[in-house]
């Protein structure tokens, strides 16, 4: 329930939920049950809830959560287990934007998957490099590895996570101005949110899609501020203060680059909510952002 919630897009009604899985698990009589669910579930909860963590606006504890899990799985020695949890603490770090993390795990995760002969996590591994590479100014090796992660992901059925790879992707090409392929990702990706209800990435996705927008040579303001204005309702609605303050800092810079005065009036108070996480890469530029305004 838990986890269906949280990628539905209501990660405050999924965190009851989580904790609850946390506070029954026994190691005694549930830890032996790995081998035959996949991976052992309190793993499996403390991963995820380090997402919807993150979602809610506390970093800091979503990356506990995800350096407990993986510690945990270390302990298990269980590869399913470890391999999952690289997956799903691997996404924490990737909306942390932790990419010199990111990519230290995919090596050691790739590595695994070849060993143990299993493409998914295999795929898996390569997209989190891929997102990375998009990230740090590696635009044409980001689109290599995304587009080969992509297909070998799609090859095995697997749908999750796949607005999250497209709006990678999406963001490498448009990194290496090639915004026709950056427009036509971020299209599927928002396809993807709709036919499967993936809603934990509708208001990235929105705001993805009006910096594309700004990108263009037709560059439409007009047209980037309602993808902006759609990504801050649908952050709002789910309480997502984290990806409330990503769009309000695409706002902000919208609004001061027109002279606009409520630039800083939008985003100093998102940023202001926040009690923890002030060393990540997002509340540093927002920071910054504020100062600038």
């Amino acid at each position: 329930m838990a986890t269906s919630l949280l990628i539905t897009g209501d990660p405050v009604a999924s965190r009851e939920h989580f904790e609850r899985a946390i506070a029954l698990y026994d190691p005694a009589q549930h830890r032996p049950l790995a081998t035959r669910f996949g991976q052992d579930v309190r793993v499996s909860a403390l991963a995820y809830r380090s997402i919807g963590r993150w979602m809610l606006g506390y970093p800091e504890a979503a990356l506990a959560d995800a350096d407990h899990a993986l510690q945990d799985a270390r302990e298990i020695g269980q590869a399913a287990t470890l391999m999952f949890t690289f997956n799903r603490a691997g996404i924490t770090h990737i909306v942390c934007r932790n990419y010199e993390t990111v990519i230290a795990q995919c090596d050691e995760r790739i590595t695994l998957a070849e060993q143990k002969g299993t493409l998914l996590w295999k795929a898996n591994g390569i997209l989190h490099k891929g997102c990375a590479f998009a990230s740090i100014g590696r635009a044409l090796e980001g689109i290599e590895m995304l587009t080969a992660g992509i297909s070998a992901y799609r090859s095995t059925g697997a749908t999750i996570y796949m607005p999250l790879y497209l709006l990678c992707l999406a963001t490498a090409y448009a990194e290496a101005a090639q915004l026709d392929d950056a427009w036509a990702r971020i299209c599927e990706s928002m396809e993807y949110v709709e036919t499967n209800k993936e809603r934990l990435w509708e208001a990235e996705a929105n705001r993805v899609a009006g910096e594309i927008v700004l990108q263009s040579p037709q560059r439409n303001a007009a047209k980037a501020e309602g993808y902006f204005e759609s990504a801050l309702a649908i952050a709002r609605a789910q309480q997502a203060k984290s990806w409330e303050l990503r769009a309000a800092m695409s706002m902000a810079r919208l609004w001061r680059n027109q002279g606009k005065h409520e630039a800083r009036e939008l985003l100093a108070p998102v940023h202001g909510w926040f009690t923890e996480g002030f060393d990540t890469r997002d509340l540093k530029e927002a920071k910054a952002l504020l100062r600038e305004l």
